[in-house]
């Protein structure tokens, strides 16, 4: 029978407030504590696998199923209940990466993946079946582009969105519109793996490098010869992603737009994939394309070059540390409402070393963490030296030489907007993944030390200042994640260096964006 609100508080029940999906049973149901002496009665909304979600009479409720008995005609068939997901989104990371990693979950979980079938209205769809042969969960794949996967999801039509590209502004706004007591679009989603944007060329292509204001130059028309970037007298063949996909609108915003050149060269070959894109340049000795670094094939990746003498190969550590700076991640924006068990289960185990290895092979750099001694930074030290404008002294670059000797640089790398404290998508997932390895004794008896740089803009003194706050941000964004840690087993400290070690040439949007960042070095213990 119907209990008061003092009984229901009284209960073992796991129970929050939520904002209800539409009703996928809506019939009455009764749920009864194990022992019998607790009952609630309410309209079954949905189950998911983990949980009962109730509409009753004092609202909403969410409820664990392991501590309860359902009781009338619309409880689920908890034995035979089936997880569903559907997915849309960018093809390249729907058609290559997506597929191995569901069938490395379901081996982990000592289920087989079916043959993929088609399902009317497009997509693939992906049963995972139990060793009884019983269907546990269906992931409906549906390939297409980043907007047309946060058009999705946004309508409601899809519970994850695979994009390539961040959400714009105005996909932020309807998100907040349609959904203003959830958390934001920004807050939900997560970072499954890592590419790079790469110009590539036929390998007997001799230029050897280009800066992104050449890019923009070529792809928009201003230069159209081999001859004005060092190479042989022959005009220059341009190919692209067709305009719609993530990676071809990452390049509008990232190269065109920001060195000047918003409109695109009207003889530009457009095409669906980054593999075709690829194939078709390594043919042709006289030809240019923007692909992934996980898909450039027979062709060769040029390192991108500027004009004070930085260059920066898309390599896995460069991508990994947001070093390289078109490093494009892989995001999975989720939909604001609870998804079945056994699917946050999956993207839970995404995070696992082996989802990590898995993403290695598909040929996307994963976010492991790595460890590189300063004595093998020898380069970035000497280019330190080199770089230092007037404001950077002897003595500052003797402490920043002094303070990370003897030190290992983690990949895991924080980059920020211009002037803000403000954390990007994949800085986010940085903290979640570095608070998880402290959680796990990774670092127990050694130290932490968050350590902020800027870009040059400005006066020395304020880019320390806002330097050290970035540190601050981030440790205590990494400490507010890491509830589950001992702090007594592992020590974080700051420091910060202002613009002394530069990454990149200061003289372009996209070099002051790689210069403004967080490094996080590992000390051998505390001090």
């Amino acid at each position: 029978m119907p209990f008061s609100p003092a009984t229901v508080l009284r209960t073992a029940f796991t129970c929050m407030f939520l904002v209800s999906p539409p009703a996928l049973w809506a019939q009455d149901v009764e749920l009864r504590s194990l022992d019998g002496s607790v009952t609630l009665e309410g309209n079954l909304v949905a189950y998911d696998g983990a949980y009962y979600r109730l509409e009753t009479i004092y609202g909403p409720l969410t409820i664990a199923s392991e501590g309860v008995r359902c009781a009338g005609p619309g409880c689920p068939d908890l034995g035979g209940f089936v997880a569903e997901a559907r997915i849309a989104g960018e093809a390249t990371v729907a058609e290559g990466l997506l597929p191995p990693l569901i069938e490395g979950f379901a081996q982990s979980r000592g289920m087989t993946l079916a043959t993929p079938e088609p399902v009317v209205g497009g997509g693939l769809r992906y049963a995972l079946s139990r060793a009884d042969g019983s269907v546990a969960a269906v992931f409906h794949v549906l390939p297409g582009t980043s907007d047309t996967g946060m058009l999705a999801l946004l309508n409601g039509e899809t519970d994850m969105a695979i994009s390539l590209r961040e959400a714009s502004e105005a996909e932020r706004r309807a998100d907040l519109a349609a959904f203003p007591d959830d958390p934001a679009l920004i807050r939900r989603v997560r970072v499954i793996g890592l590419d790079a944007l790469v110009p590539v060329v036929a390998p007997q292509n001799p230029v050897a490098a280009l800066s992104l204001s050449q890019l923009a130059q070529v792809f928009s028309g201003a230069i159209t010869n081999w001859q004005d970037l060092g190479g042989p007298d022959a005009p220059i063949a341009l190919h692209l992603l067709q305009a719609d996909l993530g990676l071809a609108q990452f390049f509008d915003d990232r190269i065109l737009s920001a060195q000047g050149h918003p409109v695109p060269s009207p003889d530009i070959t457009r095409h669906d994939s980054s593999v075709d894109l690829a194939e078709a340049v390594a043919r042709d000795a006289y030809a240019i394309g923007i692909t992934a670094q996980s898909a450039h094939g027979p062709a060769r990746s040029l390192p991108l070059a500027g004009a004070c003498g930085f260059s920066q190969t898309a390599d896995a550590n460069a991508v990994r540390a947001e070093d390289y700076p078109l490093t494009a991640p892989v995001l999975i924006y989720l939909a604001p409402r609870r998804l079945p068990q056994l699917v946050r289960d999956f993207l839970n185990w995404t995070e696992t070393g082996t989802a990590e290895r898995i993403v290695a092979r598909a040929g996307y750099v994963n976010q492991t963490l790595t460890r590189t001694p300063v004595a093998m930074q020898g380069r970035r030290l000497a280019n330190a030296v080199a770089a230092a404008g007037d404001e950077v002294t002897l003595p500052d670059l003797q402490r920043l030489v002094a303070r990370l000797d003897g030190s290992e640089r983690l990949s895991t790398t924080f980059r920020f907007a211009d002037g803000s404290v403000d954390l990007d998508a994949q800085s986010r997932a940085a903290v979640a993944r570095l608070a998880a390895a402290i959680e796990q004794g990774l670092f127990d008896g050694r130290r932490l030390t968050f350590v902020g740089f800027s870009d040059a803009e400005g006066p020395a003194a304020v880019n320390q200042r806002l330097s050290l706050r970035r540190a601050e941000t981030v440790r205590e964004a990494v400490r507010a994640a890491a509830e589950a840690a001992d702090p007594g087993r592992v020590t974080l400290a700051i420091d910060a260096f202002g613009e002394a070690m530069p990454m990149a040439c200061d003289d372009s949007d996209w070099g002051r964006a790689v210069n403004r960042r967080v490094e996080v070095w590992l000390d051998q213990g505390t001090p």
